[in-house]
């Protein structure tokens, strides 16, 4: 099965080709996208990273699309040409979260991305607790210093490396490269194996914040 994966929520992006075989990804190409350009350059870089193989838009199984958390322009544009393509030419979607990507990376269960104003988005795995679970939610100083701390925790970028280590210094910070799509195409593997694919209708942003529009909108509002 082929997968074209997707991830335009960070300050860069990216467009990978890969081919599941026996449960693994095998990455065959990949095109990064410069930040700022998604919407214009995001449906050209996947026919090019599809050309450039020799495959067809048809012979792809599965999309795989990095659905957020990170920039509000670039997850929707990022969920808009996954859902264009699969409703287009019939393909399935499973959405992974960019957190989840991002742990897996650096092979811990936890992870922080910047998500500006003081504060990241952050994950975090319990694997060792009599209830194992993950949450995944937007903190600032505050929500840190009333959450206890994992023992590892990966990061990919100064600001929530600073965060943290203010917040939480007896925590050992993992710093990776940012994950790209092809990352993406890893951590959904299992899922395209098993064919537990997304509802494309249904399918949205994992924001963990609101729009400005919605924060200053209410504001305005109230006021």
């Amino acid at each position: 099965m082929y997968l074209l994966g997707i991830d335009t929520c960070g300050p860069s992006g990216s467009v990978a080709l890969g081919r599941l075989a026996a449960g693994a990804v095998e990455v065959l190409t990949q095109k990064e996208l410069a930040g700022r350009t998604y919407s214009a350059a995001l449906v050209s870089a996947a026919q090019e990273v599809l050309t450039g193989k020799g495959i067809g838009l048809g012979e792809i199984g599965c999309i795989v699309v990095v659905s957020g958390p990170g920039s509000f322009t670039g997850v929707r544009v990022g969920l808009s040409a996954a859902k264009g393509l699969a409703e287009g030419a019939g393909i399935p979607v499973i959405a992974v979260s960019r957190l989840e990507v991002l742990a897996a990376k650096a092979r811990v269960p936890s992870a922080a991305l910047d998500a500006h104003r003081h504060e990241v988005f952050l994950r975090i795995g319990e694997p060792d607790t009599e209830t194992p679970g993950v949450r995944e939610l937007l903190a600032g100083t505050k929500d840190l210093a009333c959450t206890v701390a994992p023992a590892a925790i990966a990061v990919c970028d100064d600001a929530a490396g600073e965060l943290l280590r203010s917040a939480w210094p007896a925590a050992q910070l993992h710093r990776v490269p940012p994950p790209t799509a092809a990352d993406a195409l890893a951590i959904a593997a299992p899922a395209a194996g098993a064919r537990n694919f997304a509802d494309v209708a249904l399918l949205d942003g994992h924001y963990l914040r609101r729009s400005d529009a919605e924060i200053f909108g209410n504001t305005v509002a109230r006021s």
